[in-house]
């Protein structure tokens, strides 16, 4: 089907989500305003049983009723943001493009997901699918995929496929989980004046050699595997004159293999106890565990990646790729339920202040996902 006439409509209700949902900060856990949005756009445009669950996932069935036994597929786009933000981030429409932190990651997707979502529920075909529409909470960062995990823990035995719209690039598909750990690593030692107390064990001091140790790490491979790891921040210390007594740092190893995943698990326990063992108080806390893959029916998840590349054929007449990646998908590819994540927007600047959308491209991507729905 060519929706090229529909989209064009559908851009211009879709920009205005955006518009939207720009002025309300989501950072992860704390999605409220976007939740409550969502939650009274769906009501008002038609949508029956529509609910807002413990997580802050906003759940719009189309041709299903929740409380059954049906099978079903979940398409979702999250609402969170990257950024920490509690007050209305900048905003900027000019020459063709939304200059706003978060507009391609997650809004834009999110956008396109709910007016083709409309659509699909006021044109259903003959064969329509029964399908759960989510704007699910907490995918960035700290969230944990929280929002993921409880779809899967509620419905996980009805989920036959799933879906997540995020992503800058139309012809790139996630089909991989990277997974990954991360922790706050935590130092204490006895600190004191730095004059006075000269020669006692300085907790900065002590976290830089485990974060040394932790970097001369081989990072392991399994076939065409990537295994990475990072310290992304570091604090601790009183005063320019005081020994630190304590210091802390964020860490995370992800890989594309659970085998990696679990070797650089072992490596990180392993240094941990070293330290431990020199005297030093070194406290652990894991804050996030993103799963790699499991075991899946590789006919029913080719299928569903033919699906999205006959629909990238069909619409933009290109070719897709398949990649890695983190993102919702990680919970559904780790039970084994065929999963993929694409785009239906570009721009650029993701996770940075500079992020944008060009605000044309939502045209292709409400054709891309319609053609998507419709398709079987």
């Amino acid at each position: 089907m060519d929706f090229a006439k529909e989209a064009d409509v559908l851009q211009k209700e879709a920009l205005q989500i955006v518009r939207d949902l720009c002025k309300l900060p989501a950072p992860s856990h704390h999605e409220e305003l976007r939740a409550e949005y969502c939650r009274k756009w769906f009501e008002k445009n038609g949508f029956e049983d529509v609910s807002v669950d413990e997580a802050l996932n906003v759940l719009a069935p189309v041709n299903l009723k929740r409380e059954g036994e049906d099978p079903f597929v979940v398409m979702m786009a999250h609402t969170d943001t990257v950024f920490p933000d509690t007050a209305p981030m900048p905003f900027l429409e000019k020459d063709g493009f939304i200059h706003s932190p978060g507009v391609t990651d997650d809004t834009a997707n999110l956008a396109v997901l709910m007016v083709c979502a409309k659509y699909y529920k006021d044109h259903l075909p003959s064969d329509a699918e029964r399908i759960l529409f989510v704007a699910n909470s907490c995918e960035e960062g700290l969230g944990n995929l929280k929002g993921s995990r409880r779809i899967m823990e509620d419905y996980g035995k009805r989920v036959t496929a799933f879906v997540s719209l995020d992503s800058s690039t139309m012809q790139r598909v996630v089909t991989k989980a990277v997974g990954s750990h991360r922790y706050r690593v935590s130092v204490a030692t006895e600190g004191g004046h730095s004059f006075g107390n000269f020669g006692n064990r300085n907790a900065i001091h002590v976290l830089a050699s485990l974060i040394a140790l932790l970097y001369t790490v081989k990072v392991p491979k399994e076939g065409n595997s990537l295994t990475t790891y990072n310290v992304g921040l570091i604090s601790g210390g009183t005063s320019v004159n005081t020994i630190a007594q304590n210091a802390e740092m964020l860490y995370e190893y992800r890989s594309d293999s659970r085998e990696c995943l679990a070797k650089m698990e072992n490596f990180f326990r392993q240094a941990i106890e070293t330290f431990r063992a020199s005297g030093v108080t070194v406290e652990v806390e894991k804050l996030g565990d993103r799963p790699c893959g499991g075991v899946m029916d590789e006919t029913k998840f080719g299928a569903l990646k033919e699906r999205y590349f006959a629909s990238l054929r069909e619409v933009l007449h290109a070719e897709g790729s398949e990649r890695s990646g983190s993102t919702d998908c990680n919970i559904p590819l780790s039970l084994g339920v065929p999963a993929i994540c694409f785009g239906v927007c570009r721009g650029a600047g993701a996770h940075t202040r500079e992020e944008k959308l060009e605000t044309a491209s939502l045209s292709d991507g409400c054709r891309l996902f319609l053609d998507f729905l419709y398709r079987r």
